[in-house]
């Protein structure tokens, strides 16, 4: 049974590839550009889409109309079809542009004629709602020409309705052709609303959505330190205004720095330094709470932040930390070192503004460094 079905499956494969192949080089053809200089891409890629929408709405029409007692109305849909038909062929000989304006001429001109063959009802008038949009999709700027253009078709569509209750239309359809008419006209339009701004908004989107996704990393890189990945001073003074106005809990601020950081610069270079940076920062953030904030605030001075921390907890946190820091090891090329740092740290009274905090903290890390260094001050 296996042998029977695998040759079946593999021609549907082969059919559904080929088919597949064919709508794409169908689909290519159709967005083929005219190769005009200064024109939209996407503007021809809808004029022919409208137009093939066009042709297949005629087709159709043309069929609904050879249920009426005449044929008028039938040849009338098929010479449109033909018309549209030589508009798409056109669409590649001539600039996108005049594509446009023919285009728009003629859905006018057979909008025009149909109300007049068919009369109001079949509801053919909305499709000056399409060429409504198109036109503010279709050109850059232009503003002027496009309301203009705006208020002819709203006159055009009131004088058609006027028209249409003061004559009767050439072709008398029965309620039920009339009521199809509706619902063609009505997949017609909203097919065409739809493709227009699809293919208009698409590259607007992801335009929009570039734009969001860049202004992001510019913000991300105004706060952020670029060697260290922490937070920089700008962004830590941000943090720490909106923490002290929103925070009704205790706060720990603690000012650090690298002891002796200029004499490893100085004896093994400032690639070295950058190193001794980077894994300080690293240290920071694999060692303190997650909820801490952590920023280098110039240099080799550092700025640890401690949100519902009290200075006990903190210095507890700090000391776990300056150890680890002593720990590591450094390759400084001729040798191997090791460095410390000294912490300056200071509870929140709910009374001192930012700068008085930092000041004091500070104070406390000028104190740990007259001291000895590798220390807290608390």
């Amino acid at each position: 049974m296996a042998n029977c079905y695998k040759p079946l499956y593999r021609k549907d494969i082969t059919y559904y590839m080929e088919n597949k192949n064919i709508l794409n080089r169908i689909y290519q053809y159709i967005c083929k550009d005219t190769g005009g200089q200064n024109e939209s891409s996407k503007l021809i890629v809808v004029v022919r889409f409208l137009v093939l929408t066009m042709i297949v709405y005629s087709l159709i029409s043309s069929g609904l109309c050879l249920g009426t007692s005449g044929v008028s109305g039938s040849v009338f849909c098929l010479a449109s079809a033909a018309l549209f038909l030589v508009i798409f062929v056109f669409s590649y000989k001539v600039r996108t542009f005049v594509s446009f304006g023919i285009l728009n001429i003629c859905i006018l001109v057979w909008i025009i004629t149909n109300i007049n063959m068919f009369g109001w009802d079949i509801g053919v008038q909305h499709f000056i709602i399409t060429l409504l949009i198109f036109c503010f999709f279709a050109k850059y700027k232009h503003e002027a020409a496009k309301i203009a253009y705006a208020v002819f078709l709203c006159i055009l569509r009131l004088y058609l309705y006027h028209y249409c209750r003061n004559h009767t239309p050439a072709v008398d359809l029965s309620t039920e052709i009339t009521y199809a008419f509706q619902i063609i006209n009505t997949l017609a339009i909203f097919w065409s609303i739809s493709l227009i701004a699809y293919i208009f908004s698409t590259d607007t989107q992801a335009m929009e959505g570039k734009l969001i996704e860049y202004n992001k990393q510019l913000k991300l890189q105004a706060s952020i330190d670029p060697l260290t990945g922490l937070n920089n001073r700008r962004s830590t003074m941000d943090f720490l205004n909106r923490l002290l106005k929103s925070s009704p809990n205790q706060i720990s601020f603690c000012l650090c720095d690298i002891d002796f950081f200029k004499r490893v610069n100085d004896t093994y270079g400032h690639d070295v330094g950058d190193v001794v940076l980077k894994k300080i920062a690293e240290t920071f953030r694999t060692e303190l709470p997650n909820r801490s904030f952590i920023s280098r605030w110039g240099g080799e001075e550092f700025v640890l932040v401690f949100p519902d921390t009290n200075g006990d907890e903190a210095n507890i946190v700090l000391e776990s930390l300056r150890q680890k820091i002593k720990k590591i090891v450094f390759d400084g090329g001729s040798e191997n070192f090791s460095i410390s740092m000294t912490f300056g740290l200071v509870e929140y009274d709910f009374r001192s503004d930012l700068n008085e905090i930092l000041k004091e903290a500070d104070e406390k890390l000028y104190m740990g460094k007259e001291s000895g260094r590798d220390r807290i001050i608390f």
